[in-house]
This record gives C-alpha cells, structure tokens and sequence, in this order.
C-alpha cells in the first residue's frame, strides 16, 4: 500500500485533509479524510516516510505545523505561500561539520541546457555523505491556473504542460476524471488509441534516456543511434496529430485525430525499424566492459529504501518493487489486457537502463497488439467535447501510469458541477528522494549518471 494523493482542502472552519492510499493487493484506492479546526496536526513521517514531501507541501501552503515532522522545509516556493519569508536564498540545508569535509553545490544554472534546481553535496574527498536536493525555481501555479478559467479546453492545455515529457500521460489523467465527474463512458476504438499513445510515449523517452546515459559515459555510439531512434517516434506522434510530443491528441470524450489505417501503418513500421536497431545497439552496450564499468554497482538503491521513500515506476521497478498501475489500478485499454510488470533487483544504474531496455521491447509488442484489435473495430469515433456537465459535490481521483511513474490527479466540484478543487502530481514528486539516496557513497563524478539514471521532472515537481 502507497499514498498517491493526501493534500488540504481550504474550508470556512478550516481545512478538510484528504488522503488516497493505493492498495495493490486489492486493486482499490482506500480513501480517508479528516476535518481540522486548528493549524495543528501530528505528523505520519517519522513512522512513514514517504508521507514527508505532501505534508511538506501542506506546511508550505498553509501553514499546517505538522509537529514531529523531521524536514518540515520547504518544498516549492509558490508565489501564494503562507510564510512569504521562507525563500530559496535562506533554504535551511542540512550541514555536517568536519575538517575533512566540504560542500559542493550544483544549480539551479546548469551547464547544460536543463531546468532550474539546486543540489547540494556533503562531501568527504570525492565520496559523497549526502545529497540534498532544493527545487521550486519555476513554480508555476498550475493547480491555482486550473481553477481561475472555466474553460476545459484551457484546462487540457494546462495538463499537457504540467511535465513537457509527459504531455500524453497528465493529459490523459486528467480528461479520465472529467469523464468520470460527467459518466461518460468512451468507446473502446478510443481506449485502445489512448493507450497506443501513452506506450508511444514510454518508448520515445525510455529511448532519450537511453541515449542519454550513454552521452554521460562518451559512448557516442549508443548516444547518437538511441537519439536517432527517438527520433523516429516522436515523428510518428507528429504524423499522427501534428505535434512530436502528441499534444493535441488526447481530449474529453472524443479526438480531433483518430487512428487511420494510414497513421497504423507508419507506426508498424517505424516501431519495426526501432525494436531491431534498439536491440543491436544494447547488445553493444551489455557487452562492452568500459560500458557496464560506469553503470554496474553505481548509484544502488535497495528494495528496502525504495519501499521506504516511496518510489514509483521504472526507478521502482529496477530496485524490485512491483510496482506498476498498468496491472494494479489499471484504466484504458489495459483492463483487457493482464499487464505483466517487468522488475530488476540490483537497484543500481545497470538495472535503470535495462529496465528502459526492456520495457521498449515490452511496449512495442503491447502496440502490435492493441493495433491488430483497433483494425477489427468498426466503432465511430467522436469529436472532443469541451462542456461535458459534471457531478456536483463530488470528488474523483485519476490514475495513470506514465513512462515515470504513477500520475494522480484529484479534482472536486462544488453544488453547481464546477471544478473548485485540483490536486496533480507528477511521479518526481515520490522520486526525488530516491535519487539522493543512490548518490550516497558514490563518487561525485557518478551524480551525473545518476541524475539521468531517474529522469527526474523540475517542472513536474513544480507545477
């Protein structure tokens, strides 16, 4: 069991605390909600740490004092905070004091052209004691911007926004719940071509991770040919809506772009081309010893911690954790399908790359599959529909899994149908941790592998 949302709902005596636990024995979200009086509250961290970045964020925004919280800091900096004088120029990072030690910050500029965040190291020589990783540097309020428009194609655009590698991921959490709140039920043609999609979209950045990890160690081989074949999927995404990273394809109960036997075609094809040329530069990379030197044993993240922090999707995975909505909480088109999830036990950056690895091999088949049933469906397809009447006084919550991980997205309504609540989040906002753990004890020089090893979101912890 796992919490995918607990957040604070501003009420006039108040706060309601709302929290969804998923349990994927039973293959439900247990949900659980508490009415405060007070800005008072015991905090759950120490017993469950994975707890500690949503009460974080409640502490943030509202100024609830979860006492006994151990790192009740802050985690985003959003414009409307509750405690204005809490900045990142005074950001209270945790130091170690020693003559033999000394600190090395990284960002939020970075040499290369990525998002803004700050990483601070405690090192001992080049063996790094402790990561400690500050974000909130873009922080754009995008739960706050949902809820100041009552246009719902505003609102998709938004969501397409939230992480720019997960267009098709948020997208399609969030229209779920706006189907759920209206009772709409969408056709099967369209299940399958949402869940073509978010493969897609798991094999276009699996295959940019892939590459670059490889630029990380010089291996320029596996850099360009992975970047090549990246390429070539999300041009696919560009045939089929006319945006490479598919946004504009996923709408509320309808598309604007549905699958043609044209668009099915190309993507045989091109995934064709991508599953043999993917499998002949990975059999170079397992097999080069300078290969497997920089990625074997490094950044080692145990089951146990992994469980502990929370971790989600691939990151997870690699460590053990069978973790994996497509099977547990599934939606779409994967209700038919007995998702298998595919783990690895080492935890280190080897098992990360050959998750992605085998995970493309996986999604390849899972859309082979899915486009031999979409060509026997006769189903008519609908345009996207953008005033859809909602449920009034009442609560849904969307899950996804998304090639990073777990989406969740929870909305509620007021008497009236409208939207007077949002809560998103995006899988880095369990992962993070997870990255900082895997430095420990690893030399300096290994964050960079690292850092790509997870493929974390700025924007996507920031939104």
């Amino acid at each position: 069991m796992r919490c995918l949302s607990y957040c604070a709902v501003p009420k006039d005596f108040g706060f309601l605390l709302i929290c969804a636990i998923a349990n994927d024995e039973t293959q439900c979200i247990d949900l659980s909600s508490v009415e405060i009086r007070t800005k008072n509250m015991r905090s759950i961290t120490a017993e469950h740490y994975a707890i500690h970045a949503f009460e974080r964020e409640m502490h943030e925004n509202y100024g609830i004092e979860f006492y006994g919280h151990p790192w009740l800091k802050p985690l985003r900096y959003p414009a409307d905070r509750f405690d204005r004088t809490q900045t990142a120029e005074n950001y209270p990072f945790y130091t170690i004091s020693g003559d033999d030690l000394h600190e090395v910050g990284v960002g939020p500029i970075h040499a290369g052209i990525i998002e803004p965040g700050h990483f601070r190291f405690i090192c001992e020589g080049e063996k790094v004691l402790h990561l400690e990783i500050m974000l909130g540097y873009q922080h754009r309020g995008i739960e706050r911007l949902m809820l100041e428009t009552s246009s719902e194609l505003k609102r998709i655009l938004l969501a397409e926004s939230i992480a720019g590698d997960t267009a098709i991921g948020h997208a399609t959490a969030y229209v779920e719940a706006i189907e759920n709140l209206a009772g709409y039920e969408i056709s099967e043609r369209l299940q399958i071509e949402r869940t073509i999609a978010l493969e897609l979209e798991r094999i276009a950045v699996h295959l940019g991770d892939t590459s670059a990890l490889c630029l990380d160690i010089a291996y320029q081989l596996g850099q360009v040919a992975c970047e090549a074949l990246r390429t070539i999927v999300i041009n696919t995404f560009q045939a089929w809506c006319g945006n490479r990273f598919g946004k504009g394809l996923i709408r509320a109960a309808g598309t604007q772009y549905p699958l043609t036997e044209t668009t099915a075609k190309l993507i045989r094809q091109n995934l064709k081309e991508v599953h043999e040329r993917y499998r002949q530069v990975s059999n170079c990379f397992f097999n080069l010893p300078s290969v497997l030197a920089r990625f074997e044993g490094i950044g080692i993240l145990s089951a146990e911690q992994a469980r502990l922090v929370g971790l989600v999707g691939p990151a997870a995975r690699s460590a053990g954790l069978a973790r994996d909505l497509r099977k547990t909480l599934p939606t779409q088109y994967y209700r038919k399908l007995n998702h298998e999830i595919i783990t690895h036990d080492t935890g280190d950056v080897l098992a990360r790359l050959k998750q992605r690895v085998a995970e493309v091999d996986q999604s390849i088949s899972l859309i082979q599959i899915l486009l031999d049933i979409h060509a026997k469906s006769e189903e008519k397809f609908n345009p996207p529909e953008y005033k859809l009447k909602l449920a009034p006084n009442s609560l849904c919550i969307s899950t996804v899994e998304g090639w990073r991980g777990e989406i969740c997205h929870l909305l509620m309504t007021d008497h009236a149908g409208q939207i007077i609540f949002c809560k998103l989040k995006d899988p880095s906002f369990h992962n993070w941790m997870g990255l900082a753990l895997a430095v420990r004890d690893q030399q300096i020089s290994d964050f960079p592998i690292c850092n790509k090893s997870f493929n974390l979101s700025y924007c996507g912890h920031d939104l």
